[in-house]
């Protein structure tokens, strides 16, 4: 074991009572969400934050060491990276994205230019056993996830925000649903399913009047697959409905053809049985036609109501209309008629309930 004092502790590693002295092993077993120090060894002028375990927003500088987890990530915007085989320290490695997830960087889209790039310090240990000098390597989450968990969600309605791509106004929209919803007097709670680590947007919908709320890193998954995304969101809603809340906002990460595994859930047939709506997100018109086409007929879902940037004047409201027959509302602009809608569907689930 060796020491080391640490700058900045990412808010992948949220679930870990983690100071700024912390011991080190050598041994790094290469595995989604272990808990890895690292030394930063360039600079960035764009895309040169962390999202810390406070939810602070930092900005990372050369010679910087920080905590992140191992992991691997998919994105069609920023950086995209697998979990590296083996590691020992001296190795370098880069970090993926925000929340602190660190890989072997693949490729990088050219808005956020190249990676941080790390020199690998060792694996962050804990020592869960009282009155013993025993380390073992520290990882992400709080839960553990069961391989096929039961999905209950007690009666309350949930709405499901589903997009066509990163950045096509999820968190936006959930957020103003969620404003609207805890202004009408609902005890809301809200979850993201599906993604990379990172707890922005969750704290987002805390900061719109979620009172509780979860992410799928909760359950020390950094990034959602295919393989994972039906479990979480069903451990998920489970979880938020046993605190017995009005309704749940549920924010489905990425998009509908991504790879974090939106599909997967979407093809789960409890979990679109517990969805009283899904809300579509996009950002623009053909890409408004081309999701509510996936859902109906890949998923036999018919969206409540189409958002995003798609809405954000007229003219796309039109062909959205005319193109799908579907209402389109924009949630930056009209976030109260937003709301008021999906309101009356809540209303609506819970009377029939």
């Amino acid at each position: 074991m060796k020491n080391v004092i640490v700058d900045k502790i990412a808010s992948v590693a949220q679930h870990n009572a983690l100071g700024s002295e912390l011991r080190l092993s050598n041994d790094i077993p290469c595995e989604e969400g272990v808990l890895v120090a690292v030394k930063v060894l360039n600079s960035k002028s764009r895309y040169n934050q962390l999202e810390l375990t406070s939810g602070r927003m930092a900005t990372v500088n050369q010679g910087d060491v920080i905590v992140g987890a191992l992991g691997h990530r998919k994105a069609l915007r920023g950086y995209s990276g697998h979990l590296p085989t083996s590691l020992e320290p001296g190795n370098k490695i880069q970090i993926l994205n925000i929340g602190g997830v660190l890989g072997i960087c693949d490729s990088a889209n050219p808005d956020v230019g190249a990676p941080f790039n790390c020199e690998v310090l060792g694996t962050v240990l804990s020592f869960p056993y009282l009155g013993e000098r025993i380390g073992v390597p520290a990882r992400a989450g709080a839960h553990t996830l069961e391989p096929e968990p039961a999905i209950d969600t007690a009666g309350v309605p949930v709405i499901a925000l589903a997009g066509t791509c990163m950045d096509s106004g999820k968190t936006a929209a959930a957020c103003a649903i969620v404003s609207r919803l805890r202004h009408l007097g609902m005890h809301v709670a809200a979850c993201k399913a599906t993604g990379v680590s990172l707890r922005r947007d969750v704290l987002a919908m805390e900061d719109a009047g979620a009172t509780d709320t979860m992410i799928f890193s909760d359950f020390g998954i950094v990034t959602t697959t295919e393989k994972n995304g039906r479990q979480l969101t069903r451990a998920l809603l489970t979880g938020l409905a046993q605190k017995e809340p009005d309704v749940i906002v549920l924010e489905l990460g990425d998009g509908l053809l991504g790879a974090y595994g939106v599909g997967a859930i979407l093809s789960d047939a409890d979990i679109r049985a517990a969805l009283t709506a899904v809300v579509l997100c996009a950002n623009d018109p053909v890409s408004a036609w081309g999701g509510v086409e996936l859902l109906r007929n890949e998923f036999d879902i018919e969206p409540a109501v189409v958002t995003g940037p798609a809405t954000d004047n007229q003219v796309g409201v039109q062909q959205i209309d005319e193109r799908t027959g579907l209402p389109a509302i924009n949630a930056l602009v009209n976030p109260v008629e937003l709301g008021d809608m999906i309101s009356r569907l809540v209303r609506k689930a819970k009377a029939k309930a």
